[in-house]
């Protein structure tokens, strides 16, 4: 940050960059002097994202929350996304939202499969369903959390649904058993194998011969 100008302050200058690139600017530099090296900033498609290590990531999160210029004092969203691919195959993705200046901003960390990730709850009551959700969906545990249980899936439920490597028809099938008139779980059995519709396939339509169908049409012209 150079000189006194404060978010206040920026009022759109005619023929240069609009009010909101100059807010933009203003957020960037700001978290470039607060981070360093420390983290990774980037703005592609008009969005803030800022990258950290996991082990930064309270600090990353209290310090854009207490800061007097950003206050990013609301986490409107935690969620996941699954690279099984990398290493570390999970993206834990933190969205910010500072009221006082009208912008958003992603923190982005990464984890491998089994590792651990500090709660955020003791800085954004938020995040204690929104941790639950991801540790349901995705397994990624969350050290700290005062109630880290599945929120979404059964109890007794195996896996994580929302990881790339989770089977489409799951492990466990339910029912109703008349005999023990209870619902049961039992293993996954598909009560018939994959079948190619050939003929009245409700998605593609009715499949008809061309060659039959053009000598019909042929005859039909000579009557």
């Amino acid at each position: 940050m150079t000189g006194s100008t404060t978010i206040d302050e920026i009022k759109p200058d005619a023929g240069k960059s609009s009010a909101s690139e100059q807010q933009q600017t203003l957020i960037t530099e700001r978290l470039a002097s607060l981070f360093g090296d420390a983290a990774q900033l980037d703005n592609a498609g008009n969005e803030m994202r800022l990258r950290c290590e996991v082990d930064d990531l309270l600090y990353v999160l209290k310090t854009v929350r207490d800061d007097p210029m950003l206050q990013f004092k609301q986490l409107s969203d935690l969620t996941a996304v699954d690279h099984p691919d990398q290493v570390d195959r999970f993206e834990v993705i933190y969205q910010m939202l500072s009221i006082s200046l009208n912008a958003r901003l992603r923190i982005i960390t990464t984890a491998a499969d089994g590792a651990i990730v500090p709660s955020a709850v003791e800085l954004f009551a938020s995040a204690n369903w929104a941790e639950r959700e991801v540790w349901d969906m995705f397994g990624i545990f969350f050290s700290g959390h005062p109630d880290l249980r599945r929120l979404l899936t059964d109890y007794g439920f195996e896996g994580h649904p929302l990881r790339k490597d989770f089977p489409l028809t799951g492990y466990v099938e339910v029912r109703y058993n008349d005999t023990e008139r209870r619902v049961v779980y039992e293993p996954v059995k598909l009560t018939q194998e994959y079948r190619d519709f050939d003929f009245l396939s409700p998605w593609e339509g009715m499949q008809v011969n061309t060659e039959n169908q053009t000598a019909a049409d042929k005859k039909e012209g000579e009557d």
